[in-house]
């Protein structure tokens, strides 16, 4: 308890450190560090208020329990009736302090790129990449997010895409979609299925945070840069100019393709944001397969090949196969709602991190 009451303290004094730096013209004058004090300052700002609320309530039950020591037996009566109430207190404050001391994912505050693409299952599997699709960008709107695509590849007649990839743009965004990664199975008789048989397809999610440049340092002279044709939907741009970009990072193969602009700068641009994006996820992924077993297998690791959750549409039943979660409203889960399960699993996730903390 001592060691966990230094540090406190030591965070309450360097809270207190950047209220001066922050008053500093010196250091006003400098934007990018001002900057950097300033959203340190807030990121603790909830820490130190609950540090300063643990502190009054254990010197308030010092004082208490020096009273208790006294003769005076009506003050005493008094005292045993709060007493319970303040120790409740100071156990709430107590966990509440665990939870907030618990190591931060520094790309929580991100806006992510949101990758979905049709895996088995054929037609069934991009009808269902779309009801995907519509269900996130119902979600981020719910939350006042924005979305725009980047990258679409249309499954053809049948509707639905073979693969999309969209920016979503708002305050916490990774936070609450990186449990999202991973592979969704469907089970539901396809439109085509005259016999009511029930088809199984996937499709697989990635989540990825939105790469800043000085995260991913990338070298122009390590990109092949394409542009052709595009094609596809696009009006009278399509087959005329050569808007459609592909790019080629020539280090690790990966390889970007944007065609949904109709300017090649744009799609360019565009392009880059996405090759940011996956670069800086090859190193999350990396980092993660390097940590233990015991780290992989929890909810936050993002796996992209493990069967996180099934959507059953005849029984209207969608469970998730990390918390062992079953819910029975598929057409809300599916319109967007989907907060519920995000909870769930966060509230999982930081029972991870505080079992292995303790």
């Amino acid at each position: 308890m001592n060691i966990i009451l230094d540090k406190l303290q030591d965070i309450e004094i360097r809270y207190r450190e950047l209220e001066g730096q922050l008053s500093d013209p010196k250091i006003v004058s400098k934007q990018g560090l001002y900057q950097k004090y300033a959203k340190e300052h807030a990121d603790l700002r909830e820490l130190v208020e609950t540090i300063r609320e643990y502190n009054k309530v254990r010197e308030q039950i010092e004082e208490y329990q020096s009273v208790l020591a006294e003769s005076d037996d009506e003050l005493k009566a008094i005292v045993k009736e709060e007493m319970p109430l303040l120790k409740q207190k100071q156990n709430d404050l107590e966990e509440r302090l665990n939870f907030l001391l618990l190591p931060k994912d520094p790309n929580d505050n991100k806006n992510v790129f949101l990758e979905i693409r049709a895996g088995t299952g054929g037609d069934e599997a991009g009808l269902f990449a779309g009801d995907l699709f519509r269900m996130y960008a119902r979600y981020a709107e719910s939350q006042g997010w924005r979305v725009e695509v980047m990258s679409s590849s249309p499954a053809g007649g049948v509707g639905g895409f073979k693969e999309i990839i969209a920016q979503i743009e708002g305050t916490g965004a990774y936070s609450r979609l990186k449990y999202e990664s991973g592979v969704h199975r469907v089970q539901r008789v396809p439109v085509t299925e005259a016999q009511g048989r029930i088809h199984t397809s996937a499709v697989t999610v990635a989540i990825m945070p939105e790469a800043e440049d000085v995260e991913i340092n990338i070298d122009p002279n390590e990109l092949r840069i394409d542009v052709y044709r595009s094609t596809g939907h696009g009006g009278q741009s399509v087959n005329t100019t050569d808007s459609a970009v592909r790019i080629t990072h020539l280090p690790t193969g990966l390889v970007v393709t944007c065609q949904d602009e109709k300017s090649q700068l744009k799609n360019k641009a565009k392009a880059m944001k996405v090759l940011r994006a996956r670069l800086l996820d090859a190193m999350i992924q990396k980092q993660n397969a390097e940590m233990s077993e015991a780290r992989k297998n929890q909810v936050g690791s993002g796996d992209r090949s493990e069967r996180i959750r099934t959507y059953n549409f005849p029984q209207g039943r969608i469970t998730d196969h990390r918390i062992s979660l079953t819910r029975y409203d598929l057409d809300n889960f599916l319109n967007g709602n989907i907060g519920t399960m995000i909870d769930a699993l966060a509230s999982h996730h930081q029972a991870e991190l505080l079992n292995k903390q303790g």
